[in-house]
Parts: C-alpha cells; sequence; structure tokens
C-alpha cells in the first residue's frame, strides 16, 4: 500500500512525543527553549557573500554565482497550496532576484510517484520536494539514491527534531485539527471526545455529516494512527464518530464541504488549510486543536538526487530553514518552529501550539516507515468502524 521497509518504534503514551525514543519530550522542550539563531540572520553579513549570516561557509558566494548561472529555474512538487507557497516564494525571490520557482500542488501520494516515475525515465523534472505525508516520505526516502546529500548551514542553528531524516528537514511543523461549520454547530467540539458526545447524542443529524481523511492515502494514514497510538482513550470516541463520518482524500475538499453545509465537521484536518481558511471565512469556519491529542506533522523538505538546478535548490533549502524563511513560513499558514518568528496575527508557529495544547498533549509523527502488515491491520480496522 505504501511500501515497507524498517518498522516504526513502539507507541508511547499521549503525554509524550510518538516515536521519539531517546530524545524524549523533556529533551525536546530544552532542544526548543535554545533553538533558532539568536539574531544570526541579522548579523553582519560573512565571507560567504553579501547579506550572507556569519555561520554560513566562507566560499558561499560560489553556490550563488553557481544559481545565476544556473538561471535560477527551480521545480518543487508539493502537496502545498500556492497560498502557503505565496509568502516563501515571494521573499525568495526579493533575496535572489533572478530565480524563478515553480511550485506544483499535488496529492500527497502522487509527490512521490510522480518523482519515482519520472526518475525510471530518467527525464526528471523536479529540483524538490515538499509533502507531509510521513508514511510516503519515509517510504521514499528509504529507497537508495532518492535524495540529494547536503549539509545545509542552517542545520547547526535549529533544534535536532528539524532535521527529519537523512538529507530531509522540516520546512515547517503543523498541527492537525478539528474544522466545524459555527451555524450549524453551536457548541464548539474542543475535542475527539467533545465530538464524539455530539455525535452519540443525537447520532441522526451527524450521519454521513462529519469527515475525516481517508486512511488509505499516506497522510491520512500517518495522522489517524498516530492519534490512535498517542491517545489511550482514543478509539472510544472514534467507535462513536467513525460510523457518521465519510473519508476525502484531501484536507481542502474537506473545507470547502464544511463551508457549504455538507459536513458539520471534520476531524484530522490540516493547518495548513484550516488556519487561512477561518481567517478568510469571516468565522463561519472554525479551526481549534482537540485538548485530548494534537498530532503534529513535520512537512519535510529535500533535493531531489539528480536536481536540474542544484545550486539554486540549496539556496532555497538554505533559505526556507533560516530566520527569514521561517518568517514567511509562518505568514503563508504554515506553523514555523524557529524561537525568533514574529508573532503577529494571523503567524502560527509550533510554541503557539504547545501553549495551546499542551506539551503532553502534542503527537508528533516520527519519520519511520510503518511495515505493511501493520498499515493493512490499522486501515483495516478503521475502515470496518466506517462501514466500508
Amino acid at each position: 500500500m505504501f511500501g515497507n521497509s524498517t518498522s516504526q518504534p513502539g507507541s508511547l503514551s499521549r503525554r509524550s512525543f510518538v516515536g521519539l525514543g531517546a530524545l524524549g519530550a523533556a529533551t525536546l522542550a530544552a532542544a526548543l527553549t535554545g533553538c533558532g539563531s539568536t539574531g544570526g540572520d541579522k548579523a553582519a553579513a560573512g565571507a560567504g557573500g553579501s547579506g550572507t549570516p556569519s555561520y554560513y561557509p566562507s566560499d558561499y558566494s560560489k553556490l550563488i554565482d553557481a544559481s545565476k548561472a544556473e538561471g535560477g529555474a527551480l521545480t518543487i512538487y508539493s502537496n502545498t497550496d500556492q497560498e502557503n507557497w505565496a509568502p516563501i516564494l515571494r521573499d525568495f525571490k526579493a533575496k535572489y532576484p533572478w530565480t524563478k520557482v515553480s511550485a506544483d500542488n499535488l496529492d500527497s501520494d502522487e509527490v512521490f510517484q510522480r518523482q519515482l516515475s519520472e526518475s525510471a525515465t530518467g527525464k526528471a523534472p523536479a529540483d524538490m520536494l515538499v509533502s507531509n505525508a510521513v508514511q510516503a516520505w519515509s517510504s521514499y526516502a528509504s529507497k537508495p539514491d532518492t535524495l540529494m546529500a547536503y549539509d545545509s548551514p542552517e542545520t547547526k542553528q535549529l533544534p535536532e527534531f528539524a532535521q527529519l531524516m537523512p538529507n530531509v528537514w522540516a520546512m515547517s511543523l503543523d498541527p492537525v485539527g478539528i474544522a466545524y461549520n459555527s451555524a450549524l454547530m453551536k457548541d464548539a467540539p474542543t475535542s475527539i471526545a467533545d465530538l464524539a458526545k455530539a455525535v452519540s447524542a443525537n447520532p441522526g443529524s451527524f450521519k454521513d455529516k462529519i469527515t475525516t481523511r481517508d486512511v488509505k492515502g499516506a497522510w491520512g494514514f500517518s495522522v489517524s494512527q498516530a492519534f490512535a497510538q498517542g491517545n489511550p482513550d482514543a478509539w472510544t470516541g472514534l467507535d462513536a464518530i467513525l460510523p457518521s463520518a465519510r473519508p476525502e482524500t484531501s484536507s481542502g475538499t474537506q473545507k470547502e464541504k464544511i463551508l457549504s453545509g455538507e459536513y458539520e465537521a471534520g476531524f484530522f484536518i490540516s493547518s495548513a488549510v484550516g488556519y487561512p481558511a477561518e481567517k478568510a471565512s469571516g468565522g463561519l469556519l472554525k479551526f481549534v486543536l482537540p485538548k485530548d491529542g494534537t498530532v503534529v506533522l513535520g512537512r519535510g523538505i529535500g533535493i531531489t538526487p539528480k536536481a536540474p538546478h542544484p545550486a539554486t535548490a540549496k539556496l532555497f533549502l538554505d533559505f526556507v530553514l533560516s530566520e527569514a524563511g521561517q518568517n514567511a513560513v509562518a505568514e503563508g499558514g504554515l506553523s514555523s518552529y524557529r524561537d525568533n518568528v514574529e508573532l503577529t496575527e494571523g503567524r502560527h508557529t509550533y510554541q503557539e501550539v504547545e501553549k495551546l495544547a499542551g506539551k503532553d498533549g502534542i503527537i508528533r509523527v516520527p519519520y519511520k516507515v510503518v511495515p505493511e502488515a501493520d498499515v493493512t491491520a490499522f486501515v483495516s480496522k478503521w475502515n470496518a468502524k466506517l462501514g466500508k
């Protein structure tokens, strides 16, 4: 279904970070406290070239010159909306005016399927891949020769968990929440348990009025399984909700159907869609982080092994991880994680998620491949609850 490889570590309780192993919640919290540059991006320009931080390599200007020689073109395959990309691409071009970035918005699994199929033909135009479909990313990156090796100078300025896998970094750390139509649901569901109580109290009115993600897709599987593993009481609520729910393959589709009233609410909605939709809807759509466990996904970014424009791809990766890049990430509706991001209205950060959901309520998803047998068992159980 998603491929097979190494097995996933045993799950931890919700009051820790699923699959983080020795890092642990306490270490992660400490890392977050000290993460980010201390004004590094605003430091005096280093020897690497005009405008580069002092901690960049002394010969970084050669990478800039190489990007100019490439023509500055860049193709990105991603499952990220144009609304999320807009500030990032705007600020990257402002810093490197000769660049021209094309960021395709594909389905979560299609990002990797397309790259693999095109690589097999010897004609792969993508320079970079961006996706928060953890299972698909992990399966793809576990194969040989699927990523270019690169050591970003920003890595040491970031918390340890920023590098999700070798040569894969977190562009953002995005929470997954509940979205609901405030005109149809007067009582805000602040948790999966709340939503389950509402459905149980009036199952007839909620029949086919709740949406969740299709667990046959890599993204839907990752978030659903993470919640089920990270919350010991998860199935109590899910057992009540799933018989009334209908699966969809994208958060964008879920958003539109919640706004139209086809659905009253949806759970496991990406904040990359939920946050901007709440702002644009004038209050009709509300987006909340479940108090009984908020799943957080790293949105992975990496460079393809035979990127047609490798220098520009490296510049882009460094920019996205930088202080300026993380501010643009937050402006676009994704959740940045550097501790010096400007918290103006409409911007969201991982630190904010900690405050809203509580550090003990965060369920982070490790970039590990789940064995195919475990995937099949979970999908079968989930779909049986849906009545599929």
